[in-house]
């Protein structure tokens, strides 16, 4: 009778068991990074932009100045993000006391490690941040 030698298997099926098990768990950790830092570059980017807007002379330099902050934000966490600026209540009334300016910052992070041959419709996770800047009752208005 031959006796069965099985005599360092159990090294072989731990590494086969970790790799199958850690492999799914990192790339989770990957998408979650990411969609944090996209989440941390929309926010910051919402708020950068309508605070800038409200500093600027007049609502075309205001939305200059905007969009130039919210970018700097945006690029810092090397994030690609839709930035739309409005004032309310209207855009007549905007840097009047009273007025606010509305900036929502939308972006949609790709999944991590996905190779751009299978295209760009493979999902993603989507990420926005609204910010409203209040102008101020007591403050004096622009002219």
């Amino acid at each position: 009778m031959k006796q069965r030698r099985e005599h360092g298997t159990a090294t072989v099926e731990f590494v086969w068991l970790a790799i199958l098990l850690l492999v799914p768990f990192v790339y989770v950790l990957i998408a979650v990074f990411d969609t944090q830092r996209a989440s941390y570059a929309v926010s910051t980017a919402s708020r950068s932009a309508a605070r800038a807007y409200l500093q600027a002379a007049d609502p075309a330099a205001g939305e200059q100045q905007a969009r130039a902050a919210a970018r700097v934000a945006l690029d810092d966490q090397r994030v690609d993000a839709d930035v739309l600026i409005a004032c309310v209540p209207s855009a007549a009334e905007c840097l009047q006391p009273g007025s606010s300016v509305r900036v929502v910052v939308r972006t949609v992070q790709p999944l991590p490690l996905t190779p751009s041959v299978l295209g760009d419709q493979l999902g993603g996770i989507a990420v926005d941040s609204t910010h409203t800047e209040s102008f101020g009752t007591y403050r004096a208005g622009r002219s």
